[in-house]
């Protein structure tokens, strides 16, 4: 993928994006790829599409002073980093140390370690106890943690799911919902955003491709990632009532091979929903 020529064709939408707000973001895995070659072109890339909030953690290889000090040359501020499950439960100094150094707001866990498709009640509330202790550790420091579910939590548990005893359970950490991800692990994204209004505090923007059929695993072939508005999710009944219960950041995440030219169009469906 040539960044040259897609800054060229992406600058106009400067113009459009500001109107928009601060609430779009962008989650910066969609670009791993394009970081490994160029970073500072990278974040060239992410400055010209008008965003100014990410989540992140990593700074591909740089230095991370050097690295934070090309996030502000280009205005674009860490919202939110990753939090390993390993490290939430052992060293949550650690994670609070890297999140303080961003001056991120959010620290997200987007996996539960389980060995292959093995995962069930047990791995459940062994995370809610990591994510409850470390939450509070977090808190204390001035941030929030949130759970990231892919799908296999929304596995029958008694009369419901096991994310229905997660968020039971939840004291000290909330949610990042994935509409993706809770879409292609059997659940109905807008109706649980009903249904917990007050317990996701993130959500991640991104459209499943027209006939996929999912399932609970939490894989999936990255090339169903489709321009938002062009799938078989609701986008636009879920941006509506994330801004009506208050999420106060959407972060688009692309893992396709087509993200360059991808993000641009779904930044222009965003637009079309004001």
């Amino acid at each position: 993928m040539q960044l040259k020529k897609t800054l060229s064709t992406v600058l106009i939408l400067l113009f459009v994006l500001p109107t928009m707000g601060q609430e779009i973001g962008l989650q910066l895995y969609s670009l791993r790829n394009q970081f490994k070659k160029d970073v500072s072109g990278t974040l060239d890339l992410i400055q010209s599409w008008g965003i100014t909030n990410l989540e992140g953690g990593d700074s591909y290889g740089v230095p991370l002073d050097d690295f934070k000090m090309m996030l502000a040359e280009r205005d674009l501020k860490m919202i939110g980093v990753q939090g390993g499950y390993q490290d939430l439960k052992n060293d949550v100094d650690k994670v609070i140390a890297n999140a303080k150094a961003y001056g991120a707001s959010y620290v997200m866990c987007a996996w539960i370690d389980h060995k292959g498709d093995e995962f069930d009640i047990t791995n459940v509330k062994e995370a809610v106890e990591i994510f409850n202790a470390a939450g509070k550790q977090l808190s204390e420091a001035g941030l929030q943690l949130v759970y990231h579910p892919h799908g296999y939590e929304f596995r029958p548990y008694k009369e419901g799911t096991l994310f229905d005893y997660m968020v039971a359970n939840a004291e000290d950490f909330a949610f990042e919902m994935d509409v993706y991800w809770v879409q292609h692990g059997g659940a109905d994204p807008l109706a649980l955003l009903q249904k917990y209004p007050k317990k996701f505090a993130l959500m991640h923007l991104k459209d499943m491709a027209k006939g996929l059929k999912g399932n609970d695993t939490g894989h999936e072939d990255v090339e169903t990632n489709v321009v938002l508005g062009t799938g078989q999710i609701d986008m636009m009944a879920l941006v509506a009532e994330a801004k009506k219960i208050g999420i106060e950041y959407m972060f688009i995440e692309d893992e396709s091979s087509s993200v360059v030219e991808q993000v641009p169009q779904s930044l222009r469906f965003l637009e079309g929903l004001k």
